[in-house]
């Protein structure tokens, strides 16, 4: 078994694997037909779209509708293919981004679920809400969990703009 794991090596080296992966993303790019700039954003989007798809665990942030109208021209005003080729590929290397998840709402998922067991258990001894006895635990805090961290990323969003 150690044989056959030492006959593999450590595979290929990062450059060469970034560069096949970056020229199978400009295969699937040209593949479509792109006349004008909703074509090219609806491919960029699409690549992201596949990236975040095919990728277990991280994903990544799209980019701006700017950048991308920004991208376009420079590609549009490429002489060649191998100048649009470098302009996409120097476009995806910068605007490829883990999207990170922030402590408000790592917190809120950690926090949530205790909290949604305790409000329930709660809940239980107050009449009016005697119905929330009905509920399994198992779909109520889920639920709460899911509906808290939608909200504080809501909020978070509308607080920062």
């Amino acid at each position: 078994m150690g044989g056959s794991m030492g006959f593999l090596g450590k595979g290929l080296p990062p450059t060469q694997m970034m560069n096949m992966v970056m020229g199978s993303l400009y295969k699937q790019f040209t593949q479509k037909a792109i006349n004008n700039f909703d074509d090219f954003h609806v491919a960029v989007l699409d690549i992201f779209n596949n990236f975040n798809s095919a990728l277990p665990g991280r994903h990544f942030d799209f980019p701006t509708p700017e950048e991308i109208k920004a991208c376009f021209t420079l590609w549009k005003g490429a002489k060649d293919e191998e100048e649009k080729e470098k302009v996409f590929l120097e476009f995806i290397t910068k605007c490829v981004k883990p999207s990170k998840l922030d402590d408000v709402t790592l917190i809120t998922g950690i926090v949530s679920p205790p909290a949604a067991m305790a409000a329930k258990r709660a809940g239980e001894n107050v009449p009016q809400l005697k119905i929330i006895k009905l509920i399994p635990d198992v779909i109520f805090v889920p639920t709460v969990t899911i509906l808290a961290i939608v909200s504080a990323k809501l909020s978070r969003r509308m607080y920062l703009k």
